[in-house]
């Protein structure tokens, strides 16, 4: 029997492990992608598509496991929390996209993994309780982002602060999600918040950017990579695998996308870090990793990527 637990829990793993990875080898694919579209027209296809690929779970459920009702609750819950979720993703995912322009793919996923620390910072806003585990965390990282991203004369690169303010975002998502997931259908709110997304994302490409420049043939493996893998596939992955992992490994290995972004981008990219950025992004990931310590530790991770 211990046998089996044991097993289930390693898959478990495995599968975030997975999702883990692919997110953060998408920061790459969002790079490639800027050489043939701008960075709305990106998401916008890119989040159209993730939606189109859970669709389907929707109407057959997730593997071992029967649908659910699309509408559970109350209707108005899932409208109004599919538009708010789906304008701090539009959100974090604009100032991210227009970030990765200007930085690398690693850097961009380390920052990112901050939402982790910014969580639990917002939601003292809101009368959450905190604990002395999350500001020597939210220390250590400052620390670590200064190192990577701080600039000789002061002040943070542009790409870096750019998607610094997408992460404020993100950790906004993640606390109206974590209120929202009890009350309405996850996969149908999942579903709407990336349709209302993709949407906003479109017509700011209609108003801002020059789509006779939008080069789809050109662009199909990134935006396929961005939209299916890390929009639908990863999401699932993170689904499936939260059911049996333990939290704390699971927040530990949802932690480690920034890791993997920096591999993407050195694999692929030939992108490199110095060794000031190299001592940053450890002690922003010991950070992160610190700041889910505890009991109030392993929260479910928005799918962000």
């Amino acid at each position: 029997m211990k046998n089996s637990h044991d097993h289930s829990h390693r898959n478990a793993n495995l599968l975030l492990l997975l999702a883990s990875a692919i997110w953060g080898f998408a920061f790459v694919a969002q790079r490639l992608g800027m050489q043939h579209m701008g960075p709305l027209a990106f998401n916008a296809i890119r989040f159209a598509i993730g939606a189109l690929v859970l669709m389907p779970l929707l109407f057959f459920g997730l593997p071992g496991q029967k649908p659910a009702p699309l509408i559970s609750g109350q209707k108005k819950h899932l409208l109004l929390g599919g538009l708010m979720t789906g304008i701090f993703i539009f959100g974090g995912a604009t100032f991210q996209q227009f970030g990765v322009v200007y930085t690398t793919a690693g850097k961009a996923g380390f920052i990112t993994g901050l939402y982790v620390v910014f969580v639990p910072l917002l939601g003292l806003l809101g009368g959450l309780k905190t604990r002395r585990e999350l500001w020597f965390g939210a220390a250590l990282a400052s620390v670590g982002l200064y190192l990577l991203s701080g600039k000789a004369g002061g002040g943070i690169a542009l790409g870096d602060g750019l998607v610094l303010v997408g992460t404020l975002f993100w950790a906004s998502h993640v606390l109206a999600v974590g209120w929202l997931v009890h009350r309405v259908n996850p996969l149908a709110l999942a579903v709407l918040q990336f349709l209302v997304c993709s949407v906003f994302s479109g017509i700011g490409a209609l108003i801002f950017e020059d789509l006779s420049q939008v080069d789809l043939q050109g662009g199909a493996i990134p935006i396929l990579y961005a939209g299916v893998l890390s929009v639908g596939v990863a999401y699932t992955l993170q689904i499936l695998g939260q059911r049996k992992a333990h939290p704390a490994h699971a927040a530990l290995i949802l932690s480690m996308e920034g890791v993997f972004a920096a591999l993407g981008g050195w694999l692929i990219l030939s992108e490199s870090i110095s060794v000031r950025g190299l001592v940053g992004c450890g002690l922003m990931l010991g950070g992160i990793i610190l700041a889910q310590w505890g009991p109030a530790g392993g929260k479910e991770k928005s799918p962000m990527v």
